[in-house]
């Protein structure tokens, strides 16, 4: 038997998904450390693209924090962030969110600023020339044209923080990496194996539920 077959047969043993450290528990883990790494993201990066995007300043900021973004390895983030709060915070939970938090916040940050930035200018002073202030400009106008941009960005994003919650076991978090590590460390292949698959599945969940909250607003437009 192959060992993707045995993964998959580790996966149809009813007795690893219940119970402490089963499947459903640590699913329940990796999900809850990918929503709030993405809420915390979309909070810090969203309003500042939106404003430097808005005032077609701040150029240097997005550009430098996309830098920032691709020149720090999320592992060393992870582990800079462990080492720091060990003695406070000897689980890893924190440092996971942190490092998941500095890899969605620059890429979130720099095009939303480029996606409203990109707004026509000319759109932008006929809106002004009518009356609209500047935060209706933002709202009404610059927002409702950058969102398909920004969304496409923000789907990108939550795959990769998907994909990558599990490094946090690595430091001894839970999630679905544990069943990688715990794996390797005990030459348990089908685990190993049944591990990388459910993390490939959320993934490949997070991005369908994404792609389908992408057309949506479509979808609306077409029955109206």
């Amino acid at each position: 038997m192959g060992i993707f077959r045995q993964g998959l047969a580790w996966l149809a043993d009813g007795a690893h998904w219940v119970g402490a450290g089963g499947i459903l528990q640590r699913l329940g883990e990796h999900a809850e450390m990918f929503a709030l790494a993405m809420l915390i993201a979309l909070i810090v990066a969203l309003p500042v693209g939106l404003v430097i995007g808005h005032a077609r300043k701040g150029a240097f900021l997005a550009v430098n924090a996309a830098g920032v973004g691709r020149a720090l390895p999320t592992f060393a983030v992870l582990y800079f962030a462990y080492r720091l709060l060990l003695r406070t915070r000897p689980f890893a939970f924190w440092p996971t969110l942190i490092a998941l938090v500095f890899l969605a916040v620059p890429p979130l940050l720099t095009n939303t600023f480029v996606a409203v930035s990109g707004v026509d200018p000319d759109t932008v002073e006929a809106a002004r020339g009518i009356g609209m202030g500047e935060r209706q400009v933002l709202l009404r106008l610059e927002l409702p044209l950058a969102s398909s941009l920004m969304l496409d960005t923000t789907r990108t994003v939550a795959v990769q923080v998907a994909a990558t919650v599990g490094f946090g076991a690595v430091f001894g978090w839970g999630g679905l990496g544990r069943f990688i590590v715990d794996g390797f460390a005990s030459y348990d292949y089908p685990q190993l194996v049944g591990g990388a698959i459910l993390i490939a599945v959320f993934a490949l969940v997070v991005d369908l539920a994404f792609g389908l909250a992408g057309r949506l607003p479509a979808l609306r437009r077409v029955r109206v």
